[in-house]
């Protein structure tokens, strides 16, 4: 099916969970929003899909109250076929001075059998992050590119192997390119999985008694992603100690929750 920009538009922002969608109330109040574009690892998740969680799902957690999150993650789509379908212009419809837009795409911009998401890693790729780039900057927010996080895979010595070939190497080098800052989540992932182990990883991502999901997280997988994420703001300096908490806490798994439903 084939949806008008003006569909998306109205679907994108119903499913922005409410607690983070207010945002001019938000700006009245001298609150600032983080901003997600991304895909489904990020991505608000529904009853439905539980125990799948997205890590956009468990950033909350980790930053102060006055620090809203607008998660506009959607499941499946690349840098380019967010773009095309308008979500994009329904984030900069909405992003005001001194927000910040974090932009994390890869996962799906590798499908080369599918020209509405395909992109290559040093043109295309590129070319797109800089509308989420310029788009940002033109309304006075920040732009921050994040690497994919890695998907769950192990060679036969029990190795995390990456996944996401020229990707992060291209978004990296744009960053530099742009001086914006880059939150390396998918060296951080690829080592965190490395330090896990081949079975222990598993208990981060959406292994289940009738799906074996490598790429998807749940609750623990999300809450670990989120507080890489979080700390990576802390220490590029997009956020200030002020503006984030519990770094090093336990965060319990029941914390997270599945609306019952969406319009995306």
């Amino acid at each position: 099916m084939s949806l008008t920009r003006r569909q998306v538009t109205v679907a994108a922002m119903a499913a922005v969970p409410v607690a983070f969608s207010a945002t001019g109330a938000a700006q009245a109040k001298g609150q600032r929003t983080l901003y997600i574009a991304g895909d489904s690892t990020a991505a608000q998740k529904y009853a439905d899909a539980a125990p799948e969680t997205g890590w956009g799902m468990a950033l909350p957690f980790f930053l102060h109250k006055d620090r809203l999150v607008a998660n506009h993650a959607v499941n499946g789509r690349s840098s380019k076929s967010f773009v095309d379908e308008g979500r994009l212009d329904v984030i900069l419809g909405t992003i005001r001075p001194g927000d910040l837009l974090l932009i994390q795409f890869a996962h799906n911009d590798e499908k080369t059998a599918d020209p509405t998401r395909y992109t290559e890693p040093w043109t295309t790729y590129q070319d797109y992050l800089r509308l989420y780039i310029d788009g940002a900057r033109a309304r006075g927010a920040r732009p921050v590119l994040a690497t994919s996080v890695e998907r769950r895979k192990f060679d036969a010595a029990g190795n995390a192997v990456p996944t996401h070939g020229d990707y992060p190497a291209a978004m990296r080098a744009l960053a530099g390119e742009e001086g914006v800052a880059l939150l390396d989540i998918q060296a951080l992932s690829l080592a965190l999985w490395q330090k896990l182990g081949v079975e222990e990883t598993k208990k981060y991502f959406n292994w289940t008694d009738t799906e074996q999901d490598n790429t998807h997280f749940n609750p623990p997988g999300a809450i670990a992603t989120a507080r890489l994420v979080a700390r990576e703001l802390l220490r590029h300096r997009v956020l200030a100690p002020r503006d984030v908490r519990r770094l090093d806490a336990e965060i319990p798994e029941s914390w997270i929750t599945w609306p019952s439903s969406a319009t995306a």
